[in-house]
């Protein structure tokens, strides 16, 4: 059996204290952006379709590393709040393009500020160089756990 003190040490571990931030910075972010009509998970939408990286349901769940059916809630939600459009795909009749509407489009740069203001905030104290590793850093771990997942899935 194992003391306390190795039970403890889970809490210092990567895994949990990205967990904490990420809820913290969900919580802080969801606060920032419900004025705005946004919530945290409309971002990577916003962004993919702004920057014309997808285009129809699936492509826009895979940009946001989300399945099919929490994508088609997330879009049906903000269809009805009047951020995107959806009409039938001329190419493939059983998909939709997925397009931002006005309103999106003048929200999002007040979103995105609203976002950048709150990364600003945790991350004060933060050297520029410091910001440039730990980005970094989060990125390979997300290469990692996203390789991680691939042989998961292949051992299935």
């Amino acid at each position: 059996m194992q003391d306390n003190k190795s039970y403890s040490e889970v809490l210092s571990t990567p895994g949990h204290l990205i967990s904490l931030a990420s809820r913290m910075f969900a919580k802080m972010s969801e606060a920032r952006l419900k004025p705005l009509g946004c919530g945290v998970g409309h971002l990577p939408v916003l962004v993919a379709l702004e920057n014309g990286q997808a285009r129809t349901q699936r492509d826009l769940a895979v940009f946001a590393r989300m399945e099919q059916p929490s994508m088609a809630q997330m879009l049906t939600r903000m269809e009805r709040d009047g951020m995107i459009r959806r009409t039938p795909d001329p190419a493939d009749g059983r998909s939709s393009q997925v397009t931002l509407t006005p309103t999106a489009r003048s929200r999002l740069p007040k979103a995105c500020e609203a976002l950048f203001k709150g990364n600003r905030d945790a991350l004060k104290g933060f050297t520029v160089e410091e910001e440039g590793q730990f980005v970094d850093m989060l990125k390979r771990l997300i290469a990692n756990l996203d390789q991680a997942a691939l042989v998961d899935n292949a051992g299935r």
